[in-house]
């Protein structure tokens, strides 16, 4: 039995509260073929992965993503980003809001995290701004 303080135990007891726990490759020199396939997918990356069919719907844009194409495409023109920026942006927000997000939405969550990274607006400036945009809209949240 391992003290409560040794190497082990706290491994395991950080592995009880991680989100994920994964076993560390023996030798990164070594791997399979499957293993080398999963270390170079890339969370965006879906293409040739199985999933359910879905019909295919033409969409018009909603006024709000036309507004968030506009604004993201105008902070690229400003140099507050690029293209590429912000993709990579996108890849970073995590399986969950990546999946878990509209399409322009993600523009939007990238761009406002984007922003305050940069240090071109402050998290209470943000708060503010979308305070303001919910009161003139009507909108309780």
């Amino acid at each position: 039995m391992s003290s409560p303080n040794s190497f082990d135990a706290l491994q395991t007891r950080v592995a009880d509260i991680a989100p994920v726990y994964r076993n560390p490759l023996d030798s990164p020199y070594e791997i399979s073929n499957e293993m080398f396939a999963a270390l170079r997918h890339v969370l965006h990356d879906v293409g040739g992965q199985p999933d359910l069919p879905i019909e295919y719907k033409e969409k018009d844009e909603e006024p709000w993503e036309m507004r968030t194409y506009v604004t993201c495409e105008c902070l690229g023109w400003r140099g507050v980003w690029n293209s590429e920026e912000r993709r990579r942006a996108e890849n970073d927000l995590g399986a969950t809001l990546y999946f878990g997000l509209p399409y322009y939405a993600r523009w939007a969550t990238v761009a406002a995290k984007t922003l305050i990274n940069k240090g071109l607006i402050t998290p209470d400036e943000l708060s503010a701004k979308l305070d303001e945009v919910r009161a003139r809209s009507g909108a309780t949240s």
